[in-house]
């Protein structure tokens, strides 16, 4: 599924501080340690899958993370490493979003396929038409659509992957609550995580058409015979419910906050089963603080406040403010502590559609005298609160079930708040969280880009070479892309 048309103000833009601490990349002697890199799998969502720009396509898979890991591992006797790429006459599967430049605005225009906008680019006078082709995309689509959760609304199948089972089996979209059967009670989820294959496009691809409403993820890892692991999943079980403004999709039971208890349950199951029962050697990761991350950090709320009240097409526009829904229902005018969502840009501001309301969508003087923002584009303190307190307990459990199973822990959370807070500099070169010339994150605000998947793979070779007394070389993430901007 593709988002709609992306604008966010110039100010919204600006990335983090640039100064940061130099990572380590002096190489010793290679060596494995304790660790045997002979058949390395990888587990987790779009993180693993190599999720670019809001799509999935060849180079993000090859760029990804255990692709990158698995290049380092052969530099220490590590054995093959199968990814799930596309035909070359299909290399950009899902297709992908695309940065077409600035306007006069300050706006960057990002489209998905099949979108168009006209605009003026930033230091010229003549509007333009700016269209991003399907035909110049070599797409993986096969024309059908998945059965749940209805033959008409399901994602569009892609091109199955039918040679052998790929190392990296990270599947976009997937969370814990998700990947196994056994992990909620309720028996309708149950019955969803065990036909995934059926409503998952991502996963349906690496399935054997036999098993897509059968088999549950748990028990496709089962079927690989894995050395060494890597597993990052448990962010869809937040960012789901976050990217959504908190809105939960009565129609999705995997669009909420996952609870404890199932989460825990499931994420055990996942562990147990692919370190089998602790015998098997590998790294788990946690979850970052999701908002973090550009999509609900480039649109800031001071931003859009000063451009409401700038606006000379507005009455009175220096007593108006951004007016805002939170998650009870209240309409009262936005703070700083409140976290809008990317989409929100091309929200705010647009014509009323509501009878009798004149005022634009997001505009209001008072909380009776308003046209408030709905509540999915925006997280309000108190969702971020809760976001952020459910992140802290999963990622006890994952704490907890590393211990359980003698594997060890890449803390990507306490990584990516120094990345937020600072960025890193490489070489000489600043990469932080700031959407577009940060470096670090892709087009959709949530996926890295090469660069930071390069980033990622060093943090999990730092915590392999403590763990398991090894030597892995590093990357030099400078050799892998970041956006590459007109």
């Amino acid at each position: 599924m593709f988002s709609s048309k992306k604008t966010w103000s110039a100010a919204a833009l600006m990335g983090l501080g640039l100064a940061a601490c130099q990572p380590e990349l002096d190489a010793p002697r290679a060596d494995r340690g304790s660790a045997d890199f002979t058949s390395y799998v990888a587990i987790g969502n779009s993180l693993t899958a190599g999720f670019q720009s809001g799509g999935l396509a060849n180079f993000g898979i090859t760029t990804s993370y255990p692709a990158i890991l698995a290049q380092q591992f052969a530099k220490v006797g590590g054995g093959e490493f199968v990814s799930p790429t596309f035909a070359p006459e299909r290399a950009d599967g899902s297709g992908y979003l695309k940065f077409y430049g600035i306007t006069t605005a300050g706006s960057p225009i990002i489209l998905s396929p099949g979108q168009s906008t006209t605009a003026t680019l930033a230091g010229q006078t003549t509007p333009q038409t700016f269209t991003n082709n399907p035909a110049d995309y070599k797409l993986a689509f096969t024309g059908n659509r998945l059965p749940l959760p209805t033959p008409t609304t399901g994602a569009m199948e892609l091109t199955p992957f039918n040679t052998v089972q790929p190392n990296n089996l990270g599947v976009p979209g997937i969370s814990v609550l998700s990947a196994d059967r056994t992990a909620s009670a309720v028996p309708q989820v149950a019955a969803l995580a065990q036909g995934y294959g059926l409503l998952n496009n991502y996963y349906q691809r690496l399935l054997p058409a036999a098993d897509r409403g059968t088999t549950d993820y748990t028990t496709f890892i089962s079927r690989k015979n894995a050395t060494f692991f890597t597993c990052w999943l448990g962010n869809n079980d937040v960012l789901t419910y976050a990217t959504n403004g908190a809105v939960a999709v009565a129609s999705n039971p995997f669009s909420n906050l996952t609870d404890t208890t199932s989460f825990g349950r499931g994420y055990r199951n996942i562990v147990r089963t692919i370190s089998k029962t602790g015998t098997v050697k590998g790294v788990v990761a946690n979850i970052p603080n999701v908002t973090n991350v550009p999509y609900f950090t480039a649109v800031t709320v001071p931003t859009i406040i000063a451009g409401i009240k700038a606006n000379p097409n507005l009455p009175n526009a220096a007593a108006a403010s951004l007016y805002i829904t939170t998650g009870t229902g209240t309409v009262r005018e936005a703070t700083a502590n409140d976290l809008l969502v990317l989409p929100s840009s091309a929200v705010i501001g647009s014509a009323s559609t509501t009878p009798g309301n004149p005022l634009p969508v997001g505009v209001g003087y008072s909380g009776t005298q308003a046209n408030p923002l709905p509540s999915q584009f925006v997280l309000d303190a108190a969702e971020v609160t809760a976001i952020q307190t459910r992140t802290t307990q999963l990622n006890n459990i994952i704490a907890k079930t590393a211990r359980q199973y003698n594997v060890g822990l890449a803390d990507m959370n306490s990584f990516f708040t120094t990345v937020a807070l600072g960025g890193i500099a490489i070489n000489g070169t600043a990469n932080n969280a700031g959407f577009i010339r940060g470096n670090l994150f892709s087009l959709d605000g949530v996926h890295p880009t090469s660069r930071g998947y390069a980033v990622i793979a060093n943090e999990f070779i730092k915590v392999i070479n403590s763990t398991y007394g090894a030597s892995v070389p590093q990357v030099n993430p400078i050799d892998y892309n970041a956006l590459l901007l007109p």
